[in-house]
């Protein structure tokens, strides 16, 4: 999702932060600590909002509708994990829920955060020439997971997704697991697509392709996606200063 808001924009945000807030909510530290590159669950649905093993960074990145390489501060941001159970009020929207998340964040962890316009290398993704080929859960739909990599998300976690997978380096062996090496450069959600998918992607190492181009081929093939570079001004959410333990319930 593209986070650029002017000043303005963000100062509204804040306040219409205040005016929301979660029924009840429940956030601790998690008993077992995992590493935020094997975790950091978020779970939403019309009546609650959960996490396991999430890290702050993580938690302030939902909460201002962006990747967790927008949001800046001290490295503990993500080494920390906490668990999160959180009911929505009746009648809430999914829009309200980033705003409820800031007023917890800033109740339970003293958050406090500025934006910074910096101007940055992006990859932008945005719907191909013939259409998506994916399409939104209907009300009780369940897909079928199939063969590859499987997805269940909106199309903004898609494109953090898309982030790490695209910062790997080429294979160079079928047998040998590439990792991310590089700090992911950021990917924006341009598709105007809304609502939750399941899919699957069908992904077959090619030796010595880089990821842009490898994942550029796959959008296009499979999902009727596509994927460009560009340069743009980009916000990113600074944290000033926060509790590295959330007062108590």
């Amino acid at each position: 999702m593209a986070f650029l808001v002017d000043l303005g924009a963000f100062a509204l945000a804040q306040t219409q932060s205040a005016q929301v807030s979660f029924e009840v909510a429940s956030i601790r530290p998690s008993q077992h600590q995992v590493g935020p590159d094997y975790n950091n669950e978020i779970t939403r649905s019309s009546t609650s909002f959960t996490g396991r093993n999430v890290t702050l960074r993580r938690l302030v990145a939902e909460a201002w509708s962006c990747q967790r390489d927008q949001v800046m501060g001290p490295p503990w941001l993500d080494r920390n994990e906490f668990d999160i159970e959180a009911r929505l009020p009746e009648g809430a929207t999914s829009e309200q829920v980033p705003y409820m998340l800031r007023s917890l964040l800033s109740e339970r962890f003293h958050l406090r955060a500025h934006n910074e316009t910096r101007p940055t290398r992006v990859y932008e993704l945005t719907v191909a020439a013939g259409g998506p080929r994916i399409h939104p859960n209907q009300p009780g739909e369940t897909a079928a997971a199939g063969p590859g990599l499987h997805f269940h998300g909106d199309m903004r976690q898609f494109a953090e997704l898309l982030a790490v997978q695209i910062s790997m380096p080429a294979p160079t062996s079928a047998s040998v697991p590439v990792i991310a090496s590089e700090s992911p450069t950021p990917v924006l959600d341009k598709t105007g697509l809304a609502g939750i998918y399941d899919f699957s992607i069908d992904l077959q190492p090619e030796i010595g392709t880089d990821g842009f181009t490898f994942w550029k081929r796959v959008l296009e093939d499979q999902l009727g996606l596509k994927i460009d570079s560009s340069k743009t001004d980009l916000d990113f959410v600074v944290v000033d200063d926060a509790l590295k333990i959330p007062t108590a319930n």
